[in-house]
């Protein structure tokens, strides 16, 4: 009755719309998801620290080989007894074992397709992927003349032969003794691929390559320019005067180091590429400057049948005076051709070093592998035979220089 009263009594048109009830939760949005984050934490913590799983989730492949089955190369054998090889995350290896003894897996990457070799050895230790392979394995390297460090494959005398002979590049040494002859050295190869290229295949066979340790595969390289019958050095970084401002890179050999120290480096230097007849400073001019520092660098290389090159850079490098000493083959730099990297001035030091040659029999140029440097000094060379002076491999210029 009073319902029916109220809406009698309500103006025309205009009836009261009930009030709802409102729901109140007791916490608000922001506190909801506070509490949803949580909650997630503490799930993923509990899975990080009872979950079973060591590798943390990488790539895992395993590789069953059976000792006396050899698969066809760069194939994954079959599950027939022979061997089988399982690896997630779309990698295909291929198993293939070398003479009983040492075992390499091939893994194939499913989407690029690139190929990354694993050795195994007997005792089931496993090679760093990515790494070089064996020394013994390069094409024109003589395996008498390697030794094996905890790096790696170095160079040794063997027999009475020494890497200095074995790998030094043709020439006519005869015709060089009785005419002017220049050497090049074209340093800092190894990291750019493409300059070091260039400088491979543009420049003849007496020029002489030196290469750093550094870069992806420097033992690639190294491999290009001798099938390209370049004789090649290996550069070892060493401590500059503005060291660390000025860094060579990793491993640099360092004036304040003890010699154990630095030959230790030195080691892991020469195991990255193999085949050169000695060894060169990159950089370094308070290092070869410090006699105590050294010397026992240049008496492992004399030991190892080593030549020394100094690229001349360093007025009071003791180089020449400790080659000397171990009576082992040396040369230095005369003219660093592309120290101003213009045509005009690159011009002008090669000609100051077609003086010197005629001056005193032999001359020796240094330069970087600058497209520049590579076009001026093809260009020059190729005229060389009519001015009377023989382009030879920086192994003739030593030994001609000793003769001298």
């Amino acid at each position: 009755m009073t319902e029916t009263a109220d809406e009698l009594s309500a103006p025309l048109g205009q009836t009261e719309a009930r009030r709802k009830r409102r729901i109140r939760l007791p916490f608000t949005a922001l506190q909801a998801l506070a509490m949803l984050l949580g909650l997630f934490l503490v799930v993923f913590a509990g899975f990080a620290m009872f979950n079973d799983n060591p590798l943390g989730g990488e790539p895992v492949a395993r590789v069953a080989i059976n000792e006396g089955a050899r698969p066809a190369d760069d194939k994954a054998a079959k599950p027939d007894g022979k061997s089988e090889a399982k690896v997630d995350h779309g990698a295909a290896p291929a198993a293939k074992q070398e003479g009983g003894e040492r075992k390499t897996v091939t893994i194939i990457d499913g989407s690029s397709g690139t190929r990354q070799e694993v050795a195994i050895g007997a005792g089931g230790e496993t090679a760093e992927p990515g790494s070089a392979a064996p020394a013994s394995q390069m094409p024109g390297v003589d395996p008498r003349l390697l030794e094996k460090s905890r790096y790696g494959m170095i160079p040794v005398m063997a027999d009475g032969l020494k890497p200095f002979t074995a790998y030094a590049a043709e020439a006519d040494r005869a015709k060089a003794a009785r005419m002017p002859a220049v050497a090049i050295v074209i340093g800092g190869l190894g990291v750019g691929a493409a300059k070091t290229v260039d400088a491979i295949m543009k420049l003849p066979p007496a020029v002489t390559l030196a290469f750093t340790p550094y870069g992806s595969d420097p033992t690639k390289l190294a491999e290009r320019a001798r099938a390209q019958r370049h004789e090649i050095l290996l550069q070892v970084p060493m401590e500059p005067y503005d060291y660390p401002d000025n860094d060579p890179g990793p491993q640099t050999l360092l004036a304040t180091l003890a010699p154990d120290q630095n030959i230790d480096r030195l080691f892991w230097h020469m195991s990255r590429l193999q085949g050169y007849v000695g060894i060169g400073n990159f950089m370094g001019a308070r290092f070869v400057a410090t006699e105590a520092a050294m010397q026992p660098i240049v008496n492992e290389a004399a030991k190892r049948g080593l030549a020394l090159f100094d690229d001349g850079a360093a007025p009071r490098s003791v180089a020449a005076s400790l080659a000397t000493g171990r009576a082992m083959p040396f040369a230095k730099g005369d003219v660093a051709i592309d120290a101003v990297p213009t045509p005009v001035e690159i011009d002008n030091a090669l000609a100051k070093l077609e003086s010197l040659a005629k001056e005193r029999g032999v001359a020796v140029g240094t330069a970087s592998a600058l497209p520049v440097s590579i076009d001026r000094i093809g260009t020059w060379i190729k005229g060389l035979d009519r001015k009377g002076i023989l382009l030879v491999p920086l192994t003739t210029a030593m030994l001609k220089s000793k003769s001298n």
